[in-house]
C-alpha cells in the first residue's frame, strides 16, 4: 500500500529577513526549494502582508500613520502566530544577515517552545562570538545549521520522522489562544475576500479586524 505523502501535508512556516529585495529573493529560494519537494509552504511576505505597502494603502484612506501602523503590526502579529501554532507543521529559519532578524528569532522561539521541528539556514559567515553563532540561537537547532538551501527538504523530512512520536504541549496560555483566535479569523477573512497579494483587499480586512471602532474613520468615531 502507497505510504501517505508527510510533504503534501505539512505547511511549513519560512522565517528570516525580508526588508530588502536581495532578502525576499533569498527567502523566496528558499519558499521555492521546499515547494520543488512537495512542501507547501507560508512565507509571510507573500502570503500574508508586507507592513510597507498594507500601511501605504491605509494612510491613502485617511488613516494616521500611528493608528494605521498600530493596528497593523497587531494584525500581523495574529496572523503570524496563528500560522506557527495551528497552519503549519513545522519552520525553516533563515539566519543570514549582519544579525539574524528579530522577528525570525521570536518565531523560531516559539516554534521550539512548541515542540515543532526547526531548521536553521545560514551561509552567511559573520557570526557574533569569536566565529561561532550566539548559543541561545544556535541551540535551538541542536548546534547544527543547514549551510545550503538545497540541504533543507531532506533535513526537514529527518525531522518531521523524529517529531511523529514527540509529546507536543497540552495547552496554550491564554494569550496565545487570543492571538491565534484574531488571527484565524484574519486568515479566513483574506482567504473569503481572495485578498493575498493585494494590498488594498488586506487594508480593507485588517482595518475592519483590527481598528478602533473597524471601518470608522477616528472622525466618524
Amino acid at each position: 500500500m502507497p505510504q501517505p505523502n508527510r510533504r503534501t501535508n505539512c505547511r511549513v512556516y519560512c522565517a528570516g529577513p525580508l526588508f530588502n529585495q536581495a532578502e525576499r529573493n533569498e527567502m523566496t529560494a528558499i519558499a521555492d526549494a521546499l515547494a520543488q519537494a512537495d512542501y507547501p509552504v507560508y512565507l509571510p511576505h507573500r502570503d500574508g502582508m508586507e507592513f510597507r505597502c498594507v500601511r501605504e494603502v491605509l494612510i491613502e484612506r485617511g488613516w494616521p500613520p500611528d493608528a494605521a501602523g498600530q493596528f497593523l503590526h497587531a494584525a500581523i502579529f495574529a496572523l503570524d502566530i496563528f500560522q506557527l501554532v495551528e497552519e503549519c507543521a513545522a519552520m525553516v529559519w533563515n539566519l543570514n544577515g549582519r544579525t539574524p532578524d528579530e522577528g525570525a528569532v521570536s518565531e523560531a522561539a516559539i516554534a521550539w517552545v512548541l515542540g515543532k521541528p526547526l531548521i536553521a539556514y545560514k551561509d552567511d559567515a559573520r557570526s557574533l562570538i569569536a566565529g561561532r553563532d550566539n548559543p541561545l540561537l544556535a541551540g535551538l537547532v541542536e548546534f547544527d545549521l543547514a549551510r545550503d538551501i538545497g540541504e533543507l527538504p531532506g533535513r526537514l523530512e529527518a525531522a518531521l520522522r523524529q517529531a511523529e512520536s514527540s509529546p507536543r504541549p497540552a495547552a496554550l496560555p491564554p494569550a496565545v489562544e487570543r492571538a491565534v483566535r484574531h488571527g484565524r479569523e484574519l486568515w479566513n477573512a483574506l482567504n473569503a475576500n481572495g485578498a493575498q497579494g493585494n494590498s488594498a483587499a488586506i487594508a480593507e480586512v485588517t482595518a475592519r479586524l483590527f481598528a478602533p471602532g473597524g471601518n470608522r474613520m477616528p472622525h466618524e468615531s
